[in-house]
């Protein structure tokens, strides 16, 4: 074992959504559905994440749809004043947007949560988003993530029309502002063209934390040319190896460096103190599966309608749509969860129970042991550099991962005993962007200032 793989410790982040991650969730006894829409449901959830000293908490987004998902920013801006040291991740569509906003908005929570804002970059989901947009179509992936590229740029150098020493704050000669560090833009691409700058300071992080959700071929190229860190769904280590071996790979071509992305796979834990306490709360929430509602969703992967095969039977993986057909929701994920049922042969009972538990991340059922070995096995063979944590039920799912798996890692050396800094940045060991503009400025400033010279 490499010297690398002997110290590489684990990264985590936390996965809101609604009751918890399983599929019946919500049925659960312990659950209490309408929390959904409560402050401070959400506040406890993050101050978990806290004790456990998780890097960050995720929230999911899209336009469309009957969900009940408080819109990011507003959710994350008030739990930013009840926390002191876990990320906050606000997903965000470059499809459905204006960048201006984005980073407007972006900086502010940076600046409010003093440095653990993190953008999740999606291109949006569906035509139906296009709709309640008042768009006459909704972009093909390929022009999607055109789209996403130039978005990402612009709000990038919108974040840098402000260099680190405009605010002086000289309250002696009266001067608050050096107009002369506040700069213009003039972004001219082939979808924005906007002139700047922004209308307040650069981020205390420089950039809020980028990261990207997907794995398709699009995603993984934009992952590999702007992300941070990538949310990814494998189901097995040789799948996740693969994955990660190929998009670390890539980032040579965009002069970036392995330590500069990290890989963080979706796991949903069901964590017990023996393994056969862990199998029996897995029995449970999975007989309050509606099989029928179940096999709707699942069928949208294939050709013909699950419910006319019997729940016994194989899977039908010859009657899958092609990999590359499914046009909405993440289009990455119909190959991870068809692979799977043909990997393990799986009937479509355990079809159903797989999908319910993790919705095509990968997903572990066990003692508190055997749930650290499989994430030590996981980092050490560089599967990932850390997992988004989906946990079944809130809160008792994640606080189980918090307060049993969480003290295990320490233990192994595969986890922090205390955050390394204040910023999200620092914690997930990433770099301070600098200002790619700096030198252009000074070098204005400097030509401006001998041309004055002159007159």
């Amino acid at each position: 074992m490499s010297e690398l793989q002997q110290g590489k410790q684990a990264h985590f982040n936390v996965f809101l959504r609604g009751s918890g991650h399983h599929s019946a969730a919500w049925k659960h006894p312990d659950s209490v559905p309408k929390e959904d829409l409560d402050l401070d449901y959400y506040a406890n959830i993050a101050r978990i994440a806290e004790r456990g000293l998780f890097d960050s908490l995720f929230t999911a987004d899209n336009y469309s749809g009957l969900g009940r998902r408080l819109e990011p920013f507003t959710l994350l801006s008030a739990l930013a004043a009840l926390t002191k040291h876990v990320g906050l991740i606000a997903t965000v569509s470059t499809t459905y947007n204006d960048p201006y906003h984005v980073a407007r908005k972006f900086a502010s929570l940076d600046h409010i949560s003093k440095g653990r804002a993190a953008w999740n970059i999606v291109t949006g989901h569906s035509k139906e988003d296009a709709e309640n947009f008042n768009r006459p179509e909704h972009p093909d992936v390929a022009q999607r993530y055109e789209i996403g590229d130039e978005f990402v740029e612009l709000t990038k150098q919108l974040w840098d029309s402000w260099e680190e020493e405009a605010l002086v704050y000289d309250k002696e000669n009266e001067i608050s502002l050096d107009a002369s560090k506040v700069h213009e833009i003039q972004f001219k691409g082939k979808y924005h063209n906007v002139k700047g700058p922004l209308n307040i300071p650069r981020p205390p992080q420089g950039y809020p934390v980028l990261v990207q959700a997907g794995s398709s071929e699009n995603g993984k190229e934009l992952a590999a040319k702007t992300a941070e860190v990538i949310f990814t769904a494998q189901q097995t280590l040789g799948a996740a190896e693969e994955f990660y071996f190929d998009v670390k790979s890539r980032l040579k071509k965009y002069g970036r460096t392995a330590d500069q992305l990290l890989i963080m796979p979706g796991l949903s834990p069901i964590v017990a103190d023996t393994e056969a306490e862990a199998i029996d709360i897995e029995n449970e929430f999975n007989a309050l599966l509606n099989p029928k509602h179940a096999l709707r969703r699942l069928s949208n992967y294939f050709t013909v309608d699950l419910s006319e095969y019997p729940l016994d039977g194989p899977v039908p993986v010859d009657k899958a749509k092609p990999y590359g057909s499914i046009t909405t929701g993440i289009t990455s994920r119909q190959q991870v969860v068809v692979d799977a049922a043909v990997r393990d042969k799986m009937t479509i009972r355990q079809f159903l129970a797989r999908s319910a538990a993790a919705h095509g991340h990968v997903s572990f059922t066990g003692s508190v042991i055997q749930t650290a070995d499989f994430i030590e096995k996981w980092i050490r063979n560089h599967g990932a550099d850390g997992f988004n944590i989906l946990p079944h039920i809130y809160y008792a799912g994640f606080e189980t991962f918090v307060d049993k798996v969480v003290p295990e890692l320490q233990n192994r050396g595969l986890f922090r005993t205390a955050y390394e800094g204040t910023t999200l940045r620092e914690n997930l060991g990433l770099a301070r962007p600098e200002n790619k503009n700096k030198a252009i400025w000074a070098l204005r400033r400097d030509a401006e200032q001998l041309k004055a010279q002159q007159i």
